[in-house]
């Protein structure tokens, strides 16, 4: 098998017979929902073979090689009367350098454009004799130009956008100064983009442009050109193309059955390397009540090239691509509120919104205060937050989909409470102990030495119980080793914190596989001030009698979870367990509970 991983010309993963998942019987579904459509997914998602699947299938010029790509496939085998009906034309704002001044972002802009017109009256040139002029400084000049003689012989006319946000996401991430200033002179007033999408509307008027298909990631964009451009429809959450970009679970199953035969694995290895890819990759719902969940594309790819080449899943399960997805989560967090979102995300099954908002822009991005519906409906636009269903009012349900995501929400948090590299040194060395001998001692006087100072802030003034749990989350998530998760579900309760080994790692005997479960007890109900339990020592904490009682309250519940982890692993679990007592965020009071 041949994996396409970074490829996303559609002519090239047939062509040469690369993995490819059918998904071209939803082309039925798009040409029935309109002719101008805007679809949103995450970056890396599949967007870009999307699009090149839809040029190959529509376009005239290869109508002769239609059998040859889409033979096999689906739509192939059933086509629309559409097919090879189309002088298709591509806009890609990806490629558009949003650096510099405003002007040169401009002509980027323009250049962009005139490059695609020109490719499209090269391409085309059997089918439009006519001479089309190009304006070097005015592209729309240029694109309109085509329509003309498009409509004069009688041709139908396709425009595909892809990354048609890719300016606003630059914005967002804040990657230069002035990146606003270059944004609003390309989105408002007479901004050129805004002009461009008036344009488009203009085109699709009747004057020969006959459909539009854009993708994104975001609907910024189109909110902030609602003037310009204010006909597409958003089908991004619509039940019928929950599943047009990712994989479902049983396709990813059949690919790592292959892969481990390929390696002489027994059918076990796949089974274990699939649960590696369900906690990391799958997890993602595009649509309100999604009965089943699907897979990121490009992380999956990324997981099975990895595990064929090399016979083993890859040490890093978060592809390097992926890093500057942290910036979003880096974004939001500076919001006011922002910083309680990230953490509420990481320490509740999911977080409770009004609505899904989908008229937003830069201007309400950039503005100085934000309600928790906006930024986890951005957040979840960004891919970082999934659907995952409704509350009897209606209200939406929002959540981390998977471990890698998860990840970039850990390291947000653990930068922010150790800024200094060194002290993330320290968190290490803490945590090299605890994997090496079991000591959970230097992991919980880091917590105290550093974590403590910084929940007495005025800023973390929500800190509880939950903060507790996600203070040791940031501290012990590795996910080189372990499946670490928060709110472990055993038999209808749930654990605090465990970290299971890797499936591919069950036969490390040198590894452990722990649990801990949290308790905080105030310094009232402790009956001391926060000066006295700084200064007692660690046994006489022990023995006082609200401590005594959370130690016996989480012995309990790691009592009854150890018996259920031990019946659903058996002897691969190697289990050790921890009852962990906050005192205020003052002191930490510990002990392994021993089976």
């Amino acid at each position: 098998m041949k994996f396409p991983y970074g490829i996303s010309d559609f002519r090239q993963v047939i062509g040469e017979g690369y993995y490819f998942v059918d998904r071209s019987e939803h082309i039925y579904t798009l040409e029935e929902m309109g002719k101008q459509l805007l679809f949103l997914r995450p970056r890396r998602f599949g967007k870009s073979l999307l699009l090149s699947m839809l040029e190959n299938y529509y376009d005239v010029a290869r109508a002769g090689e239609f059998e040859q790509l889409f033979g096999r496939l689906a739509i192939g085998q059933n086509p629309t009367p559409l097919h090879s009906q189309y002088l298709v034309m591509r806009w890609d704002f990806s490629v558009v350098d949003p650096q510099g001044a405003p002007e040169q972002v401009k002509q980027a802009l323009h250049n962009h454009i005139n490059n695609a017109v020109k490719a499209f009256v090269l391409w085309y040139r059997d089918y439009l004799p006519d001479a089309i002029d190009i304006n070097p400084d005015d592209a729309i000049a240029s694109f309109e130009a085509v329509l003309p003689v498009v409509k004069k012989y009688g041709h139908r006319f396709y425009l595909l956008i892809d990354e048609y946000d890719n300016f606003a996401n630059e914005v967002l991430m804040g990657s230069g100064p002035g990146s606003r200033e270059r944004y609003e002179a390309l989105l408002y007033g007479d901004g050129l983009l805004k002009t461009l999408f008036k344009g488009v509307k203009s085109a699709a008027a009747g004057r020969g442009l006959e459909r539009v298909f854009i993708t994104g990631v975001s609907p910024v964009v189109l909110s902030d050109a609602t003037s310009g451009y204010n006909v597409a429809k958003h089908v991004s959450f619509e039940p019928a193309l929950h599943a047009l970009c990712g994989f479902w679970e049983i396709e990813v199953a059949e690919v790592l059955d292959e892969i481990a035969r390929e390696c002489g694995y027994p059918p076990e290895r796949a089974v274990e390397a699939l649960a590696t890819m369900r906690s990391f990759y799958d997890g993602y719902a595009f649509t309100y009540d999604a009965t089943e969940l699907i897979y990121n594309p490009t992380l999956a790819l990324y997981y099975f090239d990895h595990f064929q080449r090399h016979c083993e899943a890859p040490r890093a399960m978060l592809d390097s691509n992926f890093a500057s997805d942290r910036a979003k989560i880096a974004y939001v967090a500076g919001l006011p509120g922002g910083q309680k979102l990230i953490l509420d995300a990481l320490e509740q099954d999911a977080l409770v919104v009004a609505r899904m908002e989908d008229g937003f822009g830069v201007a309400e991005m950039l503005a100085s205060s934000q309600d928790r519906t906006f930024m986890a409906s951005l957040l979840t636009y960004l891919g970082v937050l999934t659907l995952a269903g409704s509350t009897p009012l209606r209200e939406l349900l929002m959540r981390i989909p998977n471990l890698v995501v998860r990840k970039l929400y850990v390291e947000r948090i653990q930068e922010s409470l150790l800024p200094d590299g060194r002290d993330r040194d320290a968190a290490w060395a803490a945590t090299r102990i605890l994997l090496q001998s079991g000591d959970l001692q230097p992991v919980c006087d880091l917590v105290e030495q550093r974590y403590f100072p910084i929940f007495d802030n005025r800023d973390y003034r929500w800190a509880n119980e939950l903060t507790l749990k996600t203070a040791f989350l940031t501290l012990l998530f590795d996910d080189r080793l372990y499946i670490v998760d928060s709110e472990t579900a055993i038999r209808r309760s749930h654990a605090d914190l465990s970290l299971i080994r890797r499936p591919e790692l069950w036969q490390q005997s040198q590894l452990w596989d722990f649990l801990l479960e949290f308790k905080l007890v105030r310094l009232k109900e402790a009956g001391i001030a926060g000066e006295e339990a700084r200064e007692m020592d660690r046994q006489a904490l022990a023995m006082l009698p609200a401590v005594q009682a959370s130690l016996a309250e989480a012995r309990l519940q790691l009592q009854r979870y150890r018996t259920a982890l031990e019946a659903s692993y058996g002897e691969t679990l190697r289990l050790r367990t921890y009852a962990v007592v906050g005192l205020g965020f003052e002191r930490l009071v510990w002990e392994e509970v021993v089976a």
